[in-house]
């Protein structure tokens, strides 16, 4: 234990890596970053550790690009998510056209994109905080398992976050340009910014936290000295930043949004704000006080998320010098945050978005900073720290309410309670105490060895759950499609959510149903559909009650069963169901 003391103490002088070894580095982390993204792409996602991936929305989001590779229209019932996702939707057909109709097809876009996004990570990490802490980036990216696991499913998070990605990378690379190069960047991360937020709507977020951050930019660029503002023209991207989100946007309005004006409003207003979330105050109340704790989220990447914290804070104390990308990665979180506050806490899927910033500004802490808290926080005065102390105190709960949750799960609010409890004695602890607390530790620098093998141990952790999760990979719901694809003759229409899910590996036509939308009015009167696909376990419409509707409003019987996984059991059951002629009592043959 003494030598390995000694080994990790032992600095060198190093203060960062060079430059072969930071491609070394970036080699072996794309060739992993493919691989753990490529391998088994067949398999069901991980049902007995979730991450909150529901395999069956593959074949429902991916609706409309099949729907024109196989039958020649975009649309062939009133489940249109092209409206409400058309950069995911182009990409999976483009997919669809070059390499066929399939799972494994539709999965190769998010599959690339995760990819390309370890890349985007490590080189704006790089840029704006080293060499050393980009190769880190690149590799806690590269494995994380959350992350793979999501770019491996054609769901709409990957095509999503990895334009945010980029928008971070352009941001980096612009403040380190000069003249048109610094403005080309900054356009380009405005427009990959419209471009996340038109692959899925929930990025809309970014937006105004790209521009508060160019704006804030250029307001502190023009009270600069005035040597300073010649030596570093950073209002070039700043200035870039603006213009290519106004432009981006424009197209977007004039090409996407105007003429399909109906179905975007229905798509990413009525059916996405308006018909879900509540937003009384209770609702935001105990919005806020789930975040940490009614998932397994940021348990699982705490050690990340304790340092981006520190990060973070490290960010806020030395404002006027903190990099463009450092600035933009705090305010992703901030509001993203605040976004799930708003909408929803509930689904795993929502917070994925959170794992690049968090990656970044934990990267930095380990690569350049080399300690848990910065110098400049400890130089705040008592004032300075009572006006943020709500703000740390809530970082104070998410780190302890997730911490709890280790303990607690799956009982909520016994990590509500416990998590606010430690957050206000921490902070309480830190108002009296301050600033000799953050003095002690940031005055205590790691070497670069330790904060490599600090980062060694989270990979470690990330691979040995992925090791998990192949050596019990299944392949159920793969067989199930195409069973179904085998029972069923090519155009035939199937009822039900399900018949999305199962579609992929089959050329059968399904008519979503969703609650009052996607063929929801005339879901009673559809005598022109004999089949209807739907969980039988864990229990009958497990994948949406809506189909219990149509399940009563005929007489039925189970023609073939299916094994599917998606809940934790594993075991888990679809049935192919056929409608029978209608009684004049309307009571079913068989209600299994």
């Amino acid at each position: 234990m003494t030598g390995l003391v000694r080994w990790l103490a032992a600095d060198g002088g190093a203060e960062d890596i060079d430059e072969r070894t930071y491609r070394l580095a970036l080699a072996l982390t794309a060739v992993v970053a493919v691989l753990l993204r490529m391998l088994f792409p067949l398999a069901d996602p991980p049902w007995q550790m979730s991450v909150g991936v529901v395999w069956h929305d593959e074949g429902a989001w991916t609706h409309n690009a099949r729907n024109m590779a196989l039958f020649g229209t975009w649309e062939t019932d009133r489940w249109n998510p092209m409206y409400l996702a058309p950069v995911f939707t182009a990409l999976e057909y483009a997919s669809f056209r070059a390499f066929g109709v399939g799972l494994w097809q539709a999965r190769f876009v998010p599959e690339i994109l995760g990819a390309a996004s370890v890349l985007f990570l490590a080189g704006a990490v790089r840029h704006a905080a080293g060499r050393a802490a980009g190769a880190l980036a690149g590799a806690l990216a590269s494995v994380h398992f959350v992350w793979v696991m999501w770019n491996r499913a054609a769901l709409l998070e990957t095509p999503m976050v990895v334009p945010m990605v980029a928008a971070l990378y352009a941001c980096a690379r612009g403040a380190r340009a000069g003249g048109w190069r610094a403005a080309a960047w900054g356009a380009s991360a405005g427009a990959c910014a419209v471009i996340a937020f038109f692959a899925k709507a929930a990025a809309a977020f970014f937006l105004p936290a790209l521009g508060v951050v160019a704006l804030a930019g250029l307001w502190r660029w023009h009270v600069a000295p005035a040597d300073a503002r010649a030596a570093e023209r950073s209002d070039l991207a700043h200035r870039g930043v603006i213009l290519g989100l106004l432009l981006a946007g424009a197209t977007a309005l004039v090409v996407f949004v105007i003429p399909f004006w109906s179905e975007f409003r229905f798509y990413n207003w009525q059916m996405s704000v308006t018909r879900k979330p509540s937003y009384a105050w209770a609702a935001f109340v105990d919005r806020a006080s789930w975040l940490p704790v009614v998932t397994d989220f940021f348990t699982r990447m705490w050690v990340v998320l304790l340092l981006a914290f520190g990060a973070a804070c490290g960010v806020a104390a030395r404002w006027r010098r903190a990099a463009a990308a450092e600035w933009l990665a705090v305010a992703w979180i901030v509001l993203g945050c605040a976004e799930l506050i708003v909408h929803d806490t509930g689904n795993e899927r929502r917070y994925v978005f959170l794992i690049p910033p968090l990656i970044a500004l934990a990267s930095i802490a380990l690569g350049r900073d080399r300690r848990l808290v910065a110098p400049e926080v400890a130089a705040l005065t008592r004032r300075q720290l009572v006006a943020v102390l709500p703000v740390v105190l809530f970082g104070f709960y998410v780190l302890a309410g997730s911490a709890a949750r280790a303990a607690f799960a799956p009982h909520i609010s016994p990590s509500v309670r416990s998590g606010a409890a430690a957050a206000a004695l921490a902070g309480a602890a830190l108002a009296v105490a301050w600033p000799r607390p953050v003095r002690w530790i940031s005055s205590r620098r790691w070497t670069l060895r330790a904060s490599v093998t600090l980062a060694a141990l989270v990979v470690g952790l990330d691979l040995a759950g992925f090791v998990r999760w192949s050596a019990g990979r299944t392949y159920h719901n793969y067989r199930a499609m195409r069973l179904v694809g085998e029972r069923l003759a090519p155009g035939t229409l199937v009822h039900g959510k399900l018949a999305n899910g199962l579609a992929l590996e089959s050329r059968i036509r399904p008519v979503f149903v969703g609650r009052e939308f996607g063929n929801y009015e005339d879901r009673l009167e559809r005598d022109d559909i004999r089949y209807i696909l739907t969980y039988t376990r864990p229990y009958l419409g497990y994948e949406g009650r809506v189909i219990l509707d149509v399940l009563g409003a005929t007489a039925w019987t189970v023609v073939e069963r299916f094994p599917v996984a998606e809940s934790p059991a594993g075991n888990d059951e679809a049935a192919l169901i056929e409608k029978l002629p209608r009684a004049g009592s309307g009571t079913p043959a068989e209600r299994r």
